[in-house]
């Protein structure tokens, strides 16, 4: 699944782009969790978004449940929600 970060979580993983396994967001976010510690430290606890972090699939709709299923394509943006501000 290609994740694109944006904001402190992408000066967090020193990515702006990344590949992460799994078919639930929360699968996600423990993958990325273990390949960028400074990320899951800071915006991640466990399998959900710390507060002030939000996910959106493929800039139709925001997310935050970890068992929310994702599709082949889809792309997974995670950003601090002041991204835009």
């Amino acid at each position: 699944m290609t994740v694109e970060l944006f904001g402190i979580p992408r000066l967090r993983a020193g990515v702006s782009q990344s590949i992460a396994d799994g078919s639930t967001l929360g699968e996600i976010l423990l993958d990325l969790a273990r390949r960028f510690p400074s990320l899951g430290e800071d915006c991640i606890d466990g399998c959900t978004l710390k507060a002030g972090y939000i996910a959106n699939l493929s800039g139709e709709r925001f997310v935050t449940d970890p068992e929310t299923e994702l599709n082949e394509g889809d792309i997974v943006l995670l950003m601090s929600l002041d991204a835009g501000g």
